[in-house]
């Protein structure tokens, strides 16, 4: 990894059972995975170094991978879920995905899953607004014919709680119908952008079709949070392995993202604000 000296390798016994074990799953949300991201997406994007050296401790932990589908097919009653699941995510559609993480993956044999805002994508879809160098089409079909779950992340990748109903609709239900098209098949699973939400958000995602959906939360995740809301927990430039196995191993999870919590709640509390005055000028007009 690089940056400062992360310190001693962890120990690489089992150790104790996670909490996943006892009815949670750590689900790992990432972004880019680049060397020399851009400005926008350097602290939430990780070195492949990084990358490479976090699925190895996943791997040596005895922790099983899995896609965001077959989690929600195992807490709705199907298959069980092995004894240390995990989910992988990246978010947005950054190409370093393709690049740099395809091969790890594919080298331990894990599935993950990623969400592309297909505005986003290189291609005759292509919107503005991308933040970094990003998957075009081509890559998102060989990641999916490797196994890579392609969930959907809405088209533009907007604040969904703060949109209009005929917009919100439109942000979820067009990014659905596009990766239909391109991909042969409809996507199951959906996570917000920004990791924002409310009832009516996550009423027209589960009218769209999808079965299930993810937040942030920076918690791990449980059956009781229901399908449309499951947290999250982020994976970013300054986490350090150590870190990284306590996220995974669900330890001391709150007190590393405390600072999160607060600022998450107080913007919450804004955009709240923000919406009902818009619904109080569009009735007034």
């Amino acid at each position: 990894m690089s940056g400062a000296n992360p310190g001693p390798a962890p120990n690489t016994s089992p150790g104790p059972v996670p909490k996943a074990n006892r009815g949670s799953v750590p689900i790992l949300m990432y972004h880019a995975v680049a060397n020399a991201p851009a400005r926008a997406t350097r602290g939430l994007s990780v070195t492949p170094g990084a990358f490479a050296e976090q699925m190895a401790l996943l791997g040596e932990r005895g922790f099983t991978p899995i896609s965001c589908v077959r989690l929600a097919d195992a807490w709705r009653g199907g298959p069980a879920l092995p004894p240390r699941p995990v989910v992988v995510t990246f978010d947005d559609g950054y190409e370093g995905v393709h690049r740099h993480a395809l091969p790890v993956l594919a080298h331990h044999g894990f599935e993950a899953t990623l969400f592309a805002a297909t505005g986003w994508l290189r291609g005759p879809h292509q919107a503005a607004g991308a933040l970094d160098l990003m998957l075009d089409w081509g890559q998102v079909r060989e990641l999916a014919g490797a196994g890579v779950e392609i969930g959907a992340h809405s088209h533009t990748h907007p604040q969904l709680d703060q949109l209009s109903d005929a917009r919100l609709w439109f942000e979820v239900a067009h990014c659905r119908d596009l990766l239909t098209a391109e991909l042969g098949r409809p996507p199951v699973s959906f996570a917000y952008p920004y990791g924002y939400s409310s009832r009516r958000v996550r009423r027209v995602v589960r009218s769209a079709g999808f079965g299930v959906s993810l937040a942030v939360g920076n918690a791990l995740a449980a059956r009781g949070q229901g399908p449309y809301a499951l947290r999250r927990v982020t994976v970013r430039r300054t986490t350090r392995i150590q870190e990284f196995e306590r996220l995974v191993s669900g330890r001391a999870i709150g007190r590393g993202f405390a600072g999160d919590r607060a600022l998450t709640k107080g913007y919450a509390m804004v955009r709240r604000s923000r919406q009902l005055s818009r619904q109080v000028l569009r009735k007034v007009t």
